[in-house]
């Protein structure tokens, strides 16, 4: 970070980036067996680290999708969520590298993830992000 006039720090690009290229666990997926059917999947203790602070910052993380050729496979996807522990990642980062992550390994129709994280300064944030983009 660097040092304002007033004192203040303000966030770098390294700040702002953090947690976007970790190397976390491999999400598996099956082939699907179903055409045109939703799946929900809810992560009701996420956890990672703020960047800022260090200070642990907690979620639910909720998953939806509507598969094409490949399902994901739930253990790996805990794997997957537990590697965020201990990662230095802002919720904004976090929510959108998950997205892209389930899109990379099974290529869903759509899909939406949601992040809603526990108050923190009297401040509760949810962050939610669509594929396709733009949606």
């Amino acid at each position: 970070m660097t040092e304002k006039k007033a004192g203040k720090k303000e966030y770098t690009e390294k700040e702002a980036r953090a947690g976007l290229k970790a190397r976390l666990p491999e999400i598996q997926t099956f082939p699907n067996q179903f055409p045109d059917y939703e799946i929900t999947i809810e992560i009701p203790e996420y956890t990672s680290v703020c960047p800022k602070s260090g200070l642990p910052d907690f979620g639910k993380i909720t998953i939806w999708y509507v598969p094409d050729n490949q399902v994901i496979e739930l253990k790996s996807l805990k794997m997957y969520i537990l590697a965020y522990r201990n990662l230095g990642i802002f919720y904004e980062n976090a929510v959108n590298r998950i997205l892209e992550d389930v899109v990379k390994v099974c290529k869903p129709k759509k899909a939406i993830v949601r992040g809603e994280f526990t108050p923190r300064g009297g401040i509760k944030s949810t962050v939610e992000t669509r594929y396709p983009r733009g949606e």
